[in-house]
């Protein structure tokens, strides 16, 4: 097993496991939204990738079999981000015959060697029920807050 940073080289791959990810978690996507994540997604890692998006990889004779992503974003500092530096963990995903043998967990450590040797303040993620006990074991915790966590949804 190799492990190592996504490149370049890798769009295709990334992008067929994030897919891959996203139809795990949400079930079948509708064919509007899966063309276009298809389309727009390799774009949006050949602009960002290694800049603002870090992909984290596990490979078996060249085929991405696990993967990671870190995408780190600086806000104006506060006590609870001091660095003003922090990061978002997005597609931890093992294709499903490779699971249970610790690629996201080797994954998930290079990722926060790197989050610490960028200087960032906090490293969130939304754990699913399957990930939640890694992520714990790892050193993550709960978030708490006084705020109330809200979205709104721009109409496309």
């Amino acid at each position: 097993m190799v492990y190592n940073k996504a490149s370049i080289e890798d769009l295709k791959q990334l992008t067929e496991l994030r897919v891959a990810y996203l139809t795990e978690d949400n079930g079948e996507l509708n064919r509007r939204d899966l063309e276009t994540i298809k389309q727009n997604l390799p774009d949006y890692f050949m602009r960002n990738l290694n800049k603002t998006i870090f992909g984290y990889v596990a490979r078996n004779e060249g085929e991405i079999i696990a993967c990671a992503l870190l995408l780190v974003i600086e806000k104006p500092m506060s006590p609870a981000f001091i660095t003003g530096k922090t990061g978002t963990v997005l597609n931890v995903y093992t294709r499903p015959e490779h699971r249970h043998n610790g690629y996201a967990r080797h994954l998930m450590n290079m990722l926060m060697d790197d989050a610490s040797n960028m200087g960032l303040s906090v490293v969130e993620l939304k754990a699913t029920e399957d990930g939640y006990q890694l992520y714990k074991s790892l050193g993550f915790i709960d978030a708490t807050s006084k705020y109330h966590q809200m979205n709104w949804r721009v109409k496309i």
